[in-house]
């Protein structure tokens, strides 16, 4: 039989590869300096690896020891989740769940959703990370998110999706812009440099470009936003016509100013979605938590 970690030993070297320091690692586990040190040693022996490169005034964690520090923290969630798991079984969706939302969705849905689904599963302790999408589904990957909150379709290895509802674009542009002509839009028509975006890095430029089918860059302006509340006023400004979210929409965000939307093509949407590791044993509860989202929207 082969003598497998201790869970006490791949917390420590965790706690290791984080604080890059024996001492403050210890601190951080609450144990004394020695017995973390005989724990990592251990460790190392069982795994028969090099996992730290010691000097007398730093700690550098190998390439191996790297790989395996990534892997532990995933044996450690999933543990973890276990024991969310076998909680859930008796009262589902309570105790702690860590959701990843992305920017241009958090401010929209979370202050319309988060107050029923407290009082739908009053155990549920929910903590929130807001990050792009890239971002957080690493951070979905390592464990340190149980779930995302996000736009579809986006390149997610190893996780399994949950579509809830569609989210509409619709053309933005100041009321009384000469950039357009409203009652007679046509994309190919416009002149270059008339569409603002969100910068690099949001999936909602993406999602913009494909679902409103923008294929000319030059018709994109250089500059761009990095929130839609500045996306806004940009085109407040009229500086450029956009494609706004309806969610977005619905939240008020062009109260006080003078844009006005219309629609496009029912085929100009993105889809607002859940995502969560394809190993995650809490699935069922995610798609409780996703029903109850659709049936609040």
């Amino acid at each position: 039989m082969k003598h497998l970690p201790t869970v006490k030993q791949l917390r420590y070297f965790v706690a290791l590869e984080e604080h890059k320091h024996f001492g403050r690692a210890a601190q951080a586990c609450f144990v004394t300096q020695s017995a973390f040190s005989v724990a990592i040693q251990e460790l190392e022996n069982l795994l028969q690896v090099s996992l730290v490169d010691r000097t007398n005034r730093s700690v550098t964690i190998t390439s191996i020891g790297a790989q395996i520090a990534s892997q532990a923290r995933l044996v450690l969630f999933d543990i973890e989740g276990m024991v969310d798991y076998a909680q859930s079984l008796q009262a589902p969706l309570s105790g702690p769940l860590k959701i990843g939302v992305i920017p241009t969705i958090a401010p929209f849905i979370l202050p319309k959703v988060l107050p029923l689904l407290r009082k739908k599963f009053p155990q549920l302790d929910l903590y929130l990370k807001e990050d792009q999408t890239t971002r957080i589904h690493a951070a979905l990957l390592e464990g340190e998110l149980d779930l995302l909150l996000l736009a579809l379709p986006f390149d997610l290895r190893n996780v399994d999706t949950m579509p809830l509802f569609k989210d509409y674009f619709k053309l933005a542009y100041q009321k009384d812009t000469s950039k357009i002509v409203p009652n007679n839009y046509k994309l190919s028509k416009l002149d270059s440099n008339n569409i603002i975006l969100m910068e690099d890095g949001h999936c909602l430029r993406d999602h913009t470009l494909s679902a409103c089918k923008i294929r000319k860059q030059d018709q994109i302006n250089k500059f761009s936003a990095n929130s839609l509340t500045t996306l806004v006023q940009m085109v407040n400004s009229d500086l450029g016509i956009t494609f706004l979210p309806e969610i977005a929409l619905n939240s008020g965000i062009l109260n006080n100013t003078d844009v006005v939307v219309e629609d496009l093509s029912e085929r100009s949407y993105r889809t607002i979605g859940l995502a969560w590791r394809k190993s995650s044993m809490r699935k069922d509860e995610f798609k409780l938590l996703g029903d109850a989202i659709k049936s609040i929207m």
